[in-house]
């Protein structure tokens, strides 16, 4: 998703990359079963355990301790705790611990495993999935989970109006044949099935909501979760409570969860270090070799599938020229970038895709910072003596601001004299999904273990994303997509990606500028914490150390 903790709206799109994603993107879990490569696994697969793995992060030593109230701070709310139609991030690791999803994403971000589901068969001609559930699970009311509630789920994520339905846009049919199985259709043979039912807008309801309206069931929402429906106090403090009928067997050791919203940095930081919250999400980079230093505070920087772009609107001139856009790209210091936004704390991004997807392929080079190139391309473009330009920006937002000016001075040695345009960040949002920009930044994190969400989202114009809203329109890319969809073979997959990625880099249709990770501080007596690639976590795993 793009910008997903910045604003939830999203633009309405028919089918699988509608992401205007200030979602994810948004845009989610520790190895209880054997990790499941997302395309290409026709036969069974399925696994047993009883979930006792325990996540990487966290520390302090001592023994595991029952109970206790884990504090999360961070600088925003939640929006809603509707998974079907809502894309902030904050909203999702919320949601996460309530809702559940047949598969979920492995820790590695490049594959799924079973969890609500136990195994799944293909038929011969790829169209039907057959999956059987596992047993013993009840929702957080005691209920039962049958496979008419993954029905009903499965039909009302595929059917919402500008929510996340393009997820489920290839499913035709789903059906219950028994309690304990669900068979799903598909309109044609479709590779990232697994990686889309793993995506939160799938989490499994109750059928008919219990029996309530869809807004009176998200206002306090039922699931098979770890944690269950607390209290919420908006703009300060949401509280999730523990799960007693969760089935994996001694889960959540903590009692409950909490999420405050401190909105300064400073604050954050010396909560944590203090003892009065237990983690920091998303502390500064500029602030996170002081906090490895005091003492108190474990620092870990996960790796993960956020990269940031510069979108250039190829329906404008000059950027409908390649040799603009080449020109621009070659201009831009990644590494500097690295350097003073994330200090350190990141790479130049070489490719459409990041390390932490399927078929990423680091053998594209992209377009890496070189003067003598870009002058060279701008040379042989409509503006070979330069032009004026303005870049939209987010107003107080530090990291589009250090973007800006770094490539602003950049710029100037080709010619190029870009004003730089402060925008509130929702006003950014609209223009920049009606394509009213020239030159402008946002980012991405991704949802799915398959880089189908992306590649439909930023290099298909006709799926709602409008090419990550650049309006790039390149048919032999767009056909590559689609074949890469119902491609299973994954040797083949590969080498159809690969193309995918030297085609996007050399159009230069926006620039990569590089891959962030997610930063967290954890204080001491608190493990077992672990932020997935998606930037999602499975906190039935956490607990303090006695």
């Amino acid at each position: 998703m793009p910008n997903s903790d910045q604003n939830d709206s999203r633009v309405p799109g028919p089918v699988h990359a509608q992401l205007s994603r200030y979602r994810m993107s948004r845009r989610h879990a520790l190895g209880l079963f054997g990790a499941v490569g997302v395309s290409g696994l026709l036969a069974a697969c399925g696994g047993g355990g009883d979930g006792t793995d325990t996540a990487a992060g966290g520390g302090g030593g001592g023994g595991k301790r029952v109970g206790g109230d884990l504090k999360i701070v961070r600088s925003q709310d939640a929006v809603s705790m509707n998974n079907t139609m809502v894309f902030s991030n904050a909203s999702i690791w919320v949601f996460q611990q309530i809702f559940e999803t047949l598969y979920t994403n492995a820790p590695d971000g490049k594959s799924v495993k079973p969890w609500l589901a136990e195994s799944y068969t293909t038929s011969d001609d790829k169209l039907t999935w057959t999956f059987k559930l596992r047993s013993g699970v009840l929702f957080s009311n005691g209920q039962p989970v049958t496979a008419e509630d993954v029905k009903f789920s499965l039909d009302k994520a595929g059917s919402t109006k500008g929510g996340w339905e393009f997820i489920n846009s290839a499913i035709d049919k789903v059906t219950a044949p028994d309690a304990s199985t669900v068979v799903i259709t598909t309109k044609y043979p479709w590779a990232p099935l697994l990686a889309d039912l793993a995506c939160p807008n799938n989490g499994i309801v109750p059928k008919n909501y219990g029996g309530r309206s869809a807004d009176d069931f998200y206002n306090a929402p039922v699931g098979t979760g770890p944690f269950m429906w607390g209290s919420w106090s908006k703009g300060s403090s949401l509280t999730l409570k523990k799960n007693p009928h969760y089935w994996q067997q001694g889960k959540p050791a903590v009692d409950s969860v909490t999420w405050q919203v401190v909105p300064d940095d400073n604050t954050r930081n010396l909560m944590v270090q203090g003892g009065q919250a237990d983690i920091n999400e998303n502390p500064p980079f500029s602030t996170l070799d002081q906090l490895r230093s005091s003492g108190t505070v474990k620092v870990d920087v996960f790796p993960s599938t956020r990269t940031d772009y510069v979108m250039m609107n190829n329906t404008k001139k000059p950027y409908d020229d390649i040799h603009v856009r080449r020109a621009i790209s070659y201009a831009i210091d990644r590494n500097a970038l690295v350097k003073s936004v994330l200090f350190g704390n990141g790479k130049a991004a070489n490719s459409v895709f990041m390390p932490t997807v399927p078929y990423y392929d680091a053998n594209t080079p992209g377009l890496q910072f070189d003067m003598a190139k870009a002058k060279a391309e701008l040379a042989q473009s409509s503006v070979p003596n330069g032009f004026t330009t303005t870049y939209l920006a987010s107003s107080g937002d530090s990291t589009d601001a250090a973007i800006a000016q770094i490539m602003q001075a950049s710029l100037k040695q080709l010619g190029i004299t870009m004003n730089i345009q402060n925008t509130d960040p929702s006003a950014v949002h609209d223009l920049q999904t009606k394509l009213n920009f020239e030159i402008t930044h946002s980012y991405w994190t991704m949802d799915i273990a398959d880089p189908d969400e992306l590649a439909q989202y930023a290099l298909d114009p006709t799926t709602g994303g409008h090419s990550f809203n650049t309006g790039y329109d390149d048919k032999a890319t767009i056909d590559l997509v689609h074949k890469a969809q119902k491609t299973f073979d994954t040797t083949a997959r590969q080498q159809l990606y690969s193309e995918i990625q030297t085609k996007a880099a050399e159009s230069a249709y926006m620039a990569f500028l590089y891959y962030q990770p997610f930063p967290y501080a954890t204080r001491s007596g608190v493990a077992g914490f672990q932020v997935l690639p998606t930037g999602s976590y499975h906190l039935e795993n956490v607990y303090f150390t006695a």
